[in-house]
């Protein structure tokens, strides 16, 4: 069953963001926004991976534009 909500609270700190929204797949989160923070090193035109700012997050940078982060439900 998937969900759809529009209402995140301050976990993963982007809740101002723009055009964002969140897909709850079970016990995973994908929250899917437009990428608005300075990025201060060299990014992949196509796809960068990192670590998220909570333990367990996964995100990617796509296309340097859309951030989509990987994370469990709570």
């Amino acid at each position: 069953m998937m969900h759809l909500n529009n209402s995140f609270g301050p976990r993963f700190g982007l809740e101002y963001a723009p055009t964002s929204f969140l897909l709850r797949l079970g016990r995973r989160e994908i929250f899917v926004c437009r990428d608005f923070r300075k990025r201060y090193y060299t990014v992949n035109p196509l796809i960068d991976v990192s670590t998220g700012i909570e333990p367990g997050h996964l995100e990617l940078l796509l296309f340097r534009r859309w951030l989509v982060i990987l994370s469990k439900a709570r």
